[in-house]
């Protein structure tokens, strides 16, 4: 693989992950109030966060960097983000910036662990 398509491939897999982990906090944030109990939040969280994965992964991300090598992140970054930001939410009052700005850090967060874990088991790769 030549340098400039991993660097494609590298930028599509980090907006990707801050897209779908803005949306999914955003969505989050919306849903859940003070109201809710943590531990319920947490749990209704990661589905959701999920499904915002799936859905703006298949209806964006998927047709321009690939299915599978989106799909494991994405999913990870909104499981997370839903998780996290849901039960955030639950504790006290977020809005819905402030759980897109999150959701993105947990994002790149996903995005540089998942690529350090890949460097470690694959080796470095030299460009072509």
């Amino acid at each position: 693989m030549n340098v400039d398509r991993q660097t494609y491939f590298l930028l599509g897999d980090l907006i990707s992950n801050v897209g779908v982990g803005m949306l999914a906090g955003a969505v989050c944030a919306l849903l859940v109030g003070v109201q809710w109990n943590m531990f319920v939040a947490m749990l209704i969280g990661m589905p959701i966060g999920m499904a915002v994965a799936f859905f703006a992964g298949s209806l964006v991300f998927f047709r321009f960097f690939g299915l599978i090598e989106v799909m494991v992140q994405t999913m990870w970054t909104g499981m997370l983000a839903g998780m996290f930001v849901a039960m955030a939410a639950a504790m006290g009052p977020w809005t819905v910036g402030a759980g897109a700005t999150f959701g993105g850090l947990i994002g790149v967060v996903v995005f540089t662990g998942i690529y350090l874990l890949n460097q470690r088991i694959s080796g470095p790769v030299e460009p072509a």
